[in-house]
């Protein structure tokens, strides 16, 4: 089994009592070299995980490791987006790339940088770009560090959906050229889909879906019918219309194909019903929780 990018164990957050936990018990296991979907409800802990995993955040309770070390060790490996993506906004576009690079001697690739960043005019000031502008030269400079993990909070909400799929096939290149894992979040569900081959998907402080994106879809079914005995499978969301039944369910055994017509959902249709029922039980593939390959584990 491959090493591990992130590790955590009953990672528990909390910003005091009137906000209340936004993590709690989180444990996972995110194989390196993977492209990981971090997908969830807003407030479901996203951010915090992330902030955690790059180390400026501490956890109230339980523990992560990140690139087998504290994440606060890590740091120099990590390359992190934030939502806000602050940047220094007297400096150019030209004055950022050259602290980056000064800032990562040993690792600046300045093509990479230079590649995302071509776009933008090198002698404007940071406060004299767009939203979408600036979060292109965030991702520049992250690219330029050349990290072993990159964190991306919502890195793609302010591009339009042409510069989306344009940074979306540089990061997917960089994953592929140089094992880097990467973990993003967004809540653009059907362009993850296409990108990312591992999901953890977080709602209440929690991972409720972990693992191979085709593992966790082919752990599921829809099933479309007369109204019928669903048992033994978990029914994560059903709807009625007449005398016909559609539900998405997990699969615990054999489904009868004489009663069902089966088909295999999307993963968007399998967020979708996971958003829309928080009280489905959690299932975690074997690589998101250690165990022996081969069976998905429900916690």
């Amino acid at each position: 089994m491959a090493g591990a990018a992130i590790e955590a164990q009953g990672l528990g957050m909390t910003y005091g009592r009137k906000r209340g936990w936004a993590l709690r018990d989180c444990s996972f296991r995110l194989p390196a070299g993977r492209v990981c979907a971090l997908v969830g409800p807003n407030g479901a802990g996203k951010s915090t995980l992330l902030g955690i995993a790059a180390g400026l955040l501490r956890p109230t309770e339980g523990h992560v490791r990140v690139l087998g070390t504290d994440p606060g060790e890590a740091r120099p490996r990590i390359a992190y987006v934030s939502q806000d993506k602050p940047l220094y906004p007297q400096l150019t576009v030209a004055d950022t790339l050259w602290v980056g690079a000064e800032l990562n001697p040993a690792t600046w690739d300045r093509e990479a940088a230079d590649r995302v960043a071509e776009p933008l005019p090198q002698d404007a000031k940071v406060r004299a770009l767009s939203g979408g502008q600036r979060t292109r030269l965030a991702l520049a400079l992250a690219l330029g560090k050349r990290s072993e993990l990159m964190l991306l909070d919502e890195p793609m909400a302010d591009l339009d959906p042409l510069g989306r799929h344009q940074l979306m096939g540089v990061l997917m290149a960089e994953a592929a050229e140089h094992g880097t894992t990467i973990v993003m979040s967004s809540h653009i569900l059907t362009e993850l889909e296409g990108a990312c081959d591992y999901l953890l998907f977080v709602d209440g402080g929690r991972v409720k879906l972990g693992g191979e994106c085709e593992e966790l879809v082919s752990a599921h079914a829809l099933l479309t019918g007369r109204t019928g005995d669903l048992s033994p499978h978990t029914v994560i969301e059903s709807r009625a219309t007449g005398r016909q039944l559609t539900a998405l369910v997990r699969k615990e055994g054999p489904v009868d194909a004489g009663v069902w017509e089966i088909t295999e959902p999307s993963l968007e249709e399998l967020l979708l019903a996971h958003l829309r029922s928080p009280d489905a039980p959690p299932l975690l593939t074997s690589s998101a929780t250690d165990e022996p390959a081969g069976r998905a584990v429900s916690v």
